[in-house]
Order: structure tokens, then sequence, then C-alpha cells
């Protein structure tokens, strides 16, 4: 039984079978049903095409190629916590690129504050009033590079963005750019300078990932210019804005029986129940566990939601919301122990 998300390469991923969705309610319009269908499909070609461009960008790494796609296609934001230099920053401008979509760009340090994030009200001495100026998180794709070496209050700036797409500055509430994705990078805890970052902002990303070193041939392919920061220079777009929030649209409407909802919930209560962690995973994480489940269907061509494709996320959606004291392997190895315990509904 796979206990993380299924890895494939660009190449390998199955050719979707003829796209279906559930019948339309009885009071739809004759052309809802096949609409919806149609969208479900652009939502499959949107997903193949990201992948194999992040694959040409990011060599032997198909896990983090997978979890940014279904990021990409939930709406959910991306936490990747790995070592310097493996390529973090790389993945998150070939997103960007992908979609066709702005990038902005923060540097984590201690001396970061909060309005260098939201951005600052301001006077105006030729308009005589105040103006507000937007900061870097107004853009579509938002990377916060080494996140963990801004200090809490400035990592708080982002709780409200996060999660409610809009930043509140001076009593005023402006709405983000939608789509919205936060790509946050991190250093492992205990490096240098580096500050853990809260329960709530961690429960604020949707997926998480790592990407690991290389392998000798891969390593090889990197250093002779076939991947990393020189394929990103000739990476084309496979969509736009406007596709990519049509196909967040259409992801949401694939179809979930109650059975596999179910079996998602029971995952992320098992995980308060056990005795060796201190922090179980939220209901916010259920429901981003089953938009995840959602995106890996539409990866994997299928309108509709299977028990595996709960499995294939499961540990990326709640392995860095838990806090977990002692036992063998951490966090990611007891969501793969709960997944082997629970029973898998057949439907």
């Amino acid at each position: 039984m796979s206990t993380g998300i299924e890895t494939r390469g660009s190449g390998d991923l199955p050719v979707p079978p003829p796209v279906a969705v559930p019948e339309a309610p009885s009071d739809a319009a004759p052309g809802d049903a096949g609409s919806a269908a149609a969208a479900v499909a652009d939502a499959v070609d949107l997903a193949r095409g990201l992948h194999a461009a992040l694959s040409d960008v990011l060599l032997g790494t198909p896990e983090a190629v997978t979890t940014a796609v279904v990021a990409a296609l939930s709406g959910s934001h991306l936490l990747i916590e790995d070592v310097p230099g493996v390529g973090k920053t790389v993945l998150a401008r070939a997103l960007a690129t992908a979609l066709g979509a702005e990038l902005s760009r923060v540097q984590g340090h201690p001396d970061l504050l909060p309005s260098d994030i939201t951005g600052v009200t301001v006077f105006s001495p030729d308009t005589a009033t105040w103006e507000f100026r937007p900061g870097p998180v107004f853009a579509h794709v938002v990377l916060l590079d080494e996140m963990n070496r801004t200090p809490p209050r400035t990592q708080s700036a982002l709780l409200e963005s996060m999660e409610e797409q809009q930043v509140s500055v001076d009593g005023e509430s402006w709405p983000l750019p939608r789509p919205h994705l936060v790509i946050g990078t991190q250093n492992p805890v205990g490096q240098v300078g580096t500050y853990p970052l809260a329960e709530s902002q961690l429960d604020r990303f949707g997926l998480s990932t790592s990407i690991g070193y290389p392998d000798a041939e891969v390593e090889t392919r990197l250093v002779l210019h076939s991947g990393g920061r020189y394929a990103l220079d000739s990476l084309a777009p496979v969509a736009d804005t406007a596709r990519w929030e049509r196909a967040i649209a259409a992801t949401a409407h694939v179809r979930v029986v109650h059975e596999v909802a179910a079996y998602a919930v029971t995952l992320v209560r098992a995980t308060r129940a056990t005795g060796s962690v201190r922090l179980g995973a939220s209901p916010r994480a259920a429901i981003s566990m089953l938009r995840s489940a959602q995106a890996h269907a539409v990866l994997a061509g299928r309108p509709y939601v299977t028990p595996g494709d709960v499995q294939a996320v499961a540990v990326a959606c709640l392995s860095h919301r838990l806090l977990v004291e002692g036992g063998e392997g951490g966090a990611a190895a007891l969501v793969g122990r709960i997944i082997a315990d629970t029973p898998v509904p057949t439907t």
C-alpha cells in the first residue's frame, strides 16, 4: 500500500480515460454537464503539461514535482523544506513560469518587517491623501525564500493573506489577486539563524515536500546544464492565470463520494488520538487533504477521487502539521503507519 505521493516521470503519466462527470442536477441546464466535462478535461491537460514542464527543469525529483502540481491545481500553498542548494527556488520559479503567472520573491532575513511583505500606507503630498502601496504579497505566485529566517512577527503578516486572500492595513482590507499561491522555502530547523514556523503558519500550508540531493547521474546532468536554472531559462508557459483559475475551479468539482470523504476524515482524526502526537491535524487539514486528493485525481486523468488519491497526498498534507514526540521516522512515518492501520473503504 502506498503511503506517499505517487511518483511518475513526465513521460510516464497514464493516458487519461475519456473524462466524464457526475450527472448534472435535475434543475441544471442541458449544457452544464458537457461544460463541466470540458472543464475537467482542460484541467487534466493543464496538469499533464505542467508536470512535464517542471520535470524538465527539476531533474530526478518526481515526488516534489507531483506535489507542486497538486498544490497548483488545488489552490493550496506549498512549503518546501530542505538544505540549501538543492533547487527549492528553482522549483518555485519554474512553477510560476509554467503557469504564466507573475512571481514575487521575498528573501527572508531577520530585519524583514511585516510591511515589507504586505505593503504600507503613505501620505501623498500631491493629493493630500493617504495612499496604500501594495507589497510583494500582491502577486499570483509569492515566493518567500528562507522564510524561517524571518522573525515571528514578520511571519504572522502572512496569516491573513494565506487564509482569507486579503491584506488589512490601517483598518482597510485589500483583496489579493486570484489565483494566489504562496510558496515558502525553509532550511531545516536547527541551522544557524532560523526561527521555527508557528503552528498556525504551518497549518496554512496545504502541502509540504522536500527535494533532497540528486543521485550521481542527475547531478552530472545538472552540471552539464541539462536542468536546473539553465533549463528554466528556456521554459515556456503552458497556461495563463485565467486558465489556471478555471482549472482550480474544475478540480474543486471532481466527484468525491461520502465514503472517501469519511476515510480522509478518519486519517486526520487518527493523528489526534496517537499518544506520541502533541498536536494533531486540524479540520483545515482534512479540507486541504480532500482538495489535494481531487487535484491528484485530475493529474491521474480521473473525474472522481479514490481512496488511493487520499493515501497519495496524506503525507504531504499532514506531516508538516504534526508535532510528534519521539517515535521512529518522525511525522511522515507516523502518517504512513496510520494509513496502514486504517481500513480502506470500497467504493
